[in-house]
């Protein structure tokens, strides 16, 4: 009994010894590639810092050993290597080589998330295919949805990182009231007249503007979609009105388009809005900075690059762009992708396809953003109403890039200021 008492205690020893660190492969050897970064958030929810291995084998995560870590792994679905002092001394070696486009990056703490969503104030199911809704669920990230109020009230400061998705901020209800539901529509006029707007396009001015500040004050803006395109609209328009008679009951500024501001504007310049039924995709187009999904000839064999950045130099790019794949499927949405004529000159370029941008990168005083065009990376023309499940694409590339700005921000160690 003496005898076997101590070979386990051996063991346990051996084992102790031998298992220093957890590394999750993020190559083509990762099960689970997308739950990957649960385990991350995770653990990094835990007040526990972890290295974030810059185009290592794919983007891999790197962890120090516990048993609970392990377990996590098991129970989740994610690949996962158990590796000694020697093993993590030898990687970390190859990544230090001057000549390897590699680097490490350490991330500190959780970003505490939120969800600009319609949701919040109605069940309407037009809202319910959000990418990163849907993957944030996926992952086992947590999340909290606000809406306009919220952000009227000041809320935006007790986060660290803020998506929008299908939205319109010029507060024309997605220029295309046959699809908007009526419930919709009158939850958010309800909120305008609680709020004490005259119309819902001024609401959302203000919601536009708060957006802004929460930027320029630290927080991260990670938009998608018309949430990206109809931001920088609103708030080019602060000075006029360009809200059809049919939405807001009074007429456009017949010199609106002359009064358009892009110095207010995070992204785009220089952009022609769409003021009359028939322009754009189905009447739906908001201006030409929208690359329309018409322009997809066959979306299962159109792809946009991924730029290749170096990770001990241009370590903001490399870590937005970290994926196994640099060749993403174009997918659509009501703002496909960016007219790269309208992108402004200071924004950084992280993806693109043949005649757009998709995947843009800028700074606003002590904040950052990030526009993904698209509203689905794994949505399929005429299925991007549908909910996807992503039980059936836990590899996919588009959603990794999501999952890459989550992140991001736990590599600032200093907290936000506001």
């Amino acid at each position: 009994m003496a005898r076997k008492l101590l070979i386990l205690l051996f063991l346990l020893s051996f084992r102790q010894g031998f298992a220093n660190s957890i590394l999750v492969p993020m190559d083509d050897t990762q099960s689970n590639h997308l739950k990957a970064y649960g385990i991350a958030y995770n653990t990094l929810q835990q007040n526990t810092e972890l290295d974030w291995l810059l185009n290592y084998r794919g983007g891999s995560f790197l962890f120090d050993y516990s048993p609970s870590l392990e377990k996590e792994c098991l129970v989740r679905g994610v690949s996962f290597e158990v590796l000694s002092t020697a093993n993590v001394q030898a990687i970390l070696r190859e990544i230090s080589d001057p000549d390897i486009n590699m680097e490490v990056v350490r991330l500190y703490k959780a970003a505490k998330i939120a969800v600009y969503s319609p949701i919040k104030i109605s069940l309407s199911n037009f809202e319910d295919t959000d990418a990163v809704l849907l993957v944030l669920k996926y992952a086992e990230i947590p999340f909290e949805v606000i809406y306009d109020e919220e952000i009227i009230r000041g809320d935006l400061a007790k986060y660290d990182w803020l998506h929008l998705h299908h939205e319109d901020f010029t507060g024309q209800y997605g220029r295309n009231i046959r699809r908007m539901s009526a419930l919709d529509m009158k939850a958010q006029e309800d909120i305008a007249k609680r709020l004490k707007y005259s119309k819902v396009s001024a609401l959302k001015l203000d919601v536009a503007k708060m957006i802004k500040l929460f930027c320029m004050g630290g927080g991260y803006l990670f938009a998608m979609c018309s949430g990206a395109e109809t931001l920088d609209i609103a708030l080019s328009a602060e000075e006029t009105d360009i809200v059809s008679s049919r939405f807001d009951g009074d007429d456009i500024d017949p010199g609106a388009q002359s009064k358009l501001d892009f110095n207010k504007t995070l992204a785009f310049e220089n952009f022609s809005l769409y003021f009359n039924d028939g322009e754009g995709y189905g009447s739906m187009s908001f201006s030409d900075i929208n690359v329309w999904s018409g322009r997809f000839d066959d979306e299962s064999s159109s792809y946009f690059d991924l730029f290749d950045f170096s990770a001990k130099w241009d370590v903001i790019p490399a870590m937005l762009g970290q994926n196994h794949e640099h060749l993403i499927r174009e997918f659509m949405g009501q703002t496909s992708a960016f007219n790269k004529k309208t992108v402004k000159s200071n924004v950084l370029v992280m993806g693109e396809g043949k005649e757009s941008h998709r995947y843009i990168y800028g700074e606003l005083g002590l904040g950052q953003w990030v526009f993904y065009g698209g509203h689905d990376p794994e949505g399929r023309r005429g299925f991007h109403r549908t909910p996807t499940d992503l039980n059936l694409f836990p590899h996919s590339p588009g959603y990794r890039l999501i999952l890459n700005n989550v992140l991001f921000p736990s590599a600032r160690k200093k907290k936000r200021k506001t």
